[in-house]
């Protein structure tokens, strides 16, 4: 009977897929799990898996766009499973001769392959696991394990990375692992990224060989279909197939490393791109062809004489995630800014008095970031609206100030959240923002801890910056930014003196905080600032 094989699920919000690459062809004598094509949605890439033994009969070409559960294939077994022994052999009994198989060698050499399976090894496999409730799918940042390694139960197997935070993926059990998805490759929540071979330690070592004699006799029969590499012989994954169009190199002539040989991201960044130079050159051969541009003949040398390579990195989720974000802040926001300058010498003054004992105290030095954050709790009680947020045709307005600490990471900006810091003293504001920079800078930090922010401070001028109007946090309100402290000559009672000034700037959505209120809200904060006593009395 025919197994009809359809379009499984992969993704909740994924409702078609492209048919990639056929590994088989048609007609082709497929086994249990071999990896038949590919699949790409758009999100990521899978691989389509046979659910039987039998003979291919391809129902959709390369190409077509297709649903969720349409057929894309059959596999005729029962009775069509022995046809294509006894039609191999007579090719096969050409072949075999000269090599040292006997005809019968097929039959047999399929039996290894099955016989590790059913030897006392039971097969777990390890899916994408649920991340948070926003997350619907990750990206595999890097393998701390190799295809066939031993695995121990709990061991880090590899790091997933989303566009808010990076998990570490544990093996679940104890055995040989089976790599499904390489590298760079981009996943949704519940997909297949490995498998883990359990139990019968010998038989599993055992069967890494089995395939390669099977592997090397069908290769004098379809060679174009199973190369010495495997099913999956020098065919690029989506993302290294990219980077090869843009290498100009071919992918029939990249040796690849992942399962079944295929050409992996990483194959791709190795290949030699030799071939896209010498593209170059002929842009000189093709100006003497002009008579006119005679002069512009020379301008080529100097250029070829420099150094003018280029290099493309694929975006990180949390880079794309960034992107994405910002740019629909500023479309979907009546975004204004507001600015103001502060007289930093009263918090600094207070700062360098009490700074050694504070740390003494404490265990943690008194910075310019806990100042802030009270006195931005203080303007918001005074200014609901900036601490509020629209929600549809709603305003709702919070009672608590959870302020976001903007903080810059290798891998980007991230901004973990403060809880109720009005109720928090300097110490315990201090000791949140180290303990969250610490967990942002060693890629710890979780989705519950960077979300549901009322309220965001970002300091830019810990890189020098002197102004700038910071892009508001969705679904927030209202960004404060920082900006470095620069002496000025500034007029105090008529008299010009030289103090520490730092320019604020708060970016606001003026849908829901008017300019009043914006304007008002800023002063408030820098009246906290340049007399931070006011803070002990609430005034």
């Amino acid at each position: 009977m025919a197994v009809d094989m359809k379009i499984p699920p992969v993704g909740e919000s994924i409702t078609e897929v492209t048919v990639g690459t056929w590994y088989k062809k048609e007609g082709d004598h497929v086994k249990m799990d071999d990896v038949l094509c590919g699949l790409d949605s758009d999100k990521a890439t899978f691989e389509l898996t046979a659910e039987a033994d039998g003979i291919l009969h391809i129902l959709a070409q390369e190409g077509d766009v297709l649903p969720i559960g349409a057929s894309i294939c059959t596999i005729d077994d029962g009775g069509s499973a022995p046809a294509p022994s006894p039609a191999a052999e007579p090719a096969k009994a050409e072949t075999p001769k000269p090599a040292e198989q006997v005809a019968p060698a097929p039959t047999p050499a399929a039996e290894p392959v099955t016989a590790p399976v059913n030897t006392g090894a039971s097969v777990i496999e390890m899916k994408v696991p649920a991340v948070g409730e926003s997350v619907t799918e990750v990206t595999i940042a890097s393998w701390s394990k190799k295809d066939g390694d031993q695995v121990a139960l709990d061991e880090v197997l590899c790091e997933l990375e989303s566009d808010k935070a990076t998990f570490e993926l544990p093996a679940e059990a104890a055995g040989t692992l089976r790599i499904v998805a390489q590298a760079g490759e981009t996943l949704p929540i519940g997909a297949l990224i490995a498998k883990i071979e359990v139990g019968a330690g010998a038989p599993v070592s055992a069967a890494t060989p089995a395939p390669q004699p099977v592997a090397s006799t069908p290769a004098t029969e379809t060679p174009s279909s199973n190369g010495q590499n495997g099913y999956a012989a020098h065919y690029p994954s989506p993302a290294a197939a990219k980077i090869l169009d843009e290498k100009g190199v071919n992918a029939q002539e990249v040796q690849g490393s992942g399962v079944g040989g295929r050409v992996t991201k990483e194959d791709a960044l190795k290949a030699s791109p030799a071939p896209a130079q010498p593209a170059t050159p002929p842009a000189p051969v093709a100006q003497p062809a002009a008579p006119k541009p005679a002069a512009s003949a020379p301008a080529p040398a100097p250029v070829a004489a420099g150094g003018r390579n280029q290099r493309r990195e694929k975006m990180t989720s949390l880079r794309r995630t960034i992107a994405r974000r910002l740019v629909a802040v500023k479309n979907e926001t009546a975004m204004l800014t507001t600015f103001n300058e502060v007289d930093m010498k009263a918090v600094m003054d207070l700062r360098n008095k009490y700074k050694d004992k504070f740390k003494e105290k404490n265990g943690v030095g008194l910075g310019f970031m806990s100042f802030f954050t009270k006195a931005v709790c203080v303007a918001l009680k005074d200014f609901p609206a900036v601490n509020a947020q629209i929600d549809g045709d709603q305003m709702v307005f919070n009672d608590f100030c959870d302020i976001s600490i903007a903080v810059s990471t290798d891998r980007g900006l991230v901004v973990p959240v403060i809880r109720n810091a009005e109720q928090m003293s300097f110490a315990q504001i201090e000791k949140e923002i180290v303990r969250l920079a610490g967990l942002a800078r060693d890629n710890k930090l979780t989705i519950d801890q960077m979300t549901g922010g009322t309220f965001t401070i970002t300091n830019g001028g810990t890189f020098g910056s002197m102004l700038s109007t910071p892009i508001i946090n969705a679904p927030q309100s209202a960004i404060l930014g920082m900006h470095n402290i620069v002496e000025r000559a500034v007029v105090i009672n008529g008299e010009i003196v030289v103090r520490p000034i730092m320019y604020l700037a708060l970016s606001y959505d003026h849908r829901i905080i008017d300019g009043k209120e914006s304007v008002s809200f800023l002063v408030r904060v820098k009246q906290i600032l340049e007399d931070p006593a006011r803070m002990l009395f609430d005034m």
